[in-house]
């Protein structure tokens, strides 16, 4: 398996999830992976032993994706451990469901700058660090709540919203640079984060799977193999898309 072979990809927020089933993936298939992490250390490191343990490369970098000068700092060190920059996975991000009454200007801000500042911050950097010959290959991981809103995600939802918008209007800018911009739209994922939530075992879990037709909640793999495509050559013509993985939720 080698549909990366040589490739260097960033994936920020892989300590756990999703982020790190999509790490774990591209070291299997021949990347040399950056597992960014904000807070959990601990989780990043296992990823990243996960995969050397398997033959792979990696190696895990501290950064908030909310702060300019850690996101400049999160590519030098993948320049210097690697060499290159070819993919970068914008995965970073929080979520918080409540009332309309109970929005703090804090919790606003706290899930736009990491979920939508962190992503233009990362692909800012990205396009400095692709190869001008080879282009680059952003892949945005959205969900299907940007187009299907749920009581009490107001924040939430307008977050992913926005990670569609900035996905088509930069792979119109970028596709120039041979820089394709595709976006990922998971559906309900057990995860650390919904069982941390409260949602994997809940009524809101068995409603999530009674509007999935395949029948389950999603797992992290489901995301990661599709994540594998998007960066590979097989998705070469494909730019500027948002690609469903859902099990068929809308």
């Amino acid at each position: 398996m080698s549909k990366l072979k040589n490739k260097v990809a960033i994936i920020t927020g892989a300590s756990k999830g999703i982020g790190a089933a999509i790490a774990k993936a591209y070291g299997l298939e021949g990347a040399s992976v950056v597992v960014n992490y904000s807070s959990d250390k601990e989780g990043a490191e296992r990823v990243v032993n996960e995969i050397t343990g398997k033959g792979g490369k990696a190696i895990a970098v501290h950064a908030s994706v909310a702060l300019a000068d850690d996101v400049k700092r999160l590519f030098k060190e993948t320049k210097d451990a690697y060499g290159r920059v070819d993919i970068l996975v914008n995965n970073a991000g929080v979520f918080n469901f409540e009332p309309l009454e109970t929005i703090s200007e804090e919790e606003f801000h706290r899930q736009f700058n990491i979920n939508v500042l962190g992503t233009i911050l990362a692909t800012q950097q990205a396009v400095q660090y692709f190869s001008d010959a080879d282009g680059g290959s952003i892949i945005n991981i959205s969900s299907v709540i940007s187009d299907n809103p749920l009581a009490h995600s107001v924040v939430y939802s307008a977050t992913k919203g926005a990670v569609d918008t900035i996905a088509i209007a930069l792979s119109k800018e970028l596709g120039s640079k041979k820089i394709r911009v595709n976006t990922l739209a998971p559906g309900g994922v057990e995860t650390e984060g919904s069982r941390t939530a409260g949602i994997i075992g809940s009524d809101f879990e068995k409603n999530i799977v009674d509007q999935t037709p395949l029948g389950r909640i999603g797992q992290p793999n489901d995301i990661a193999k599709v994540a594998v495509f998007l960066a590979s050559a097989d998705a070469a013509w494909v730019n500027g898309e948002k690609i469903r993985v859902s099990g068929g939720m809308r």
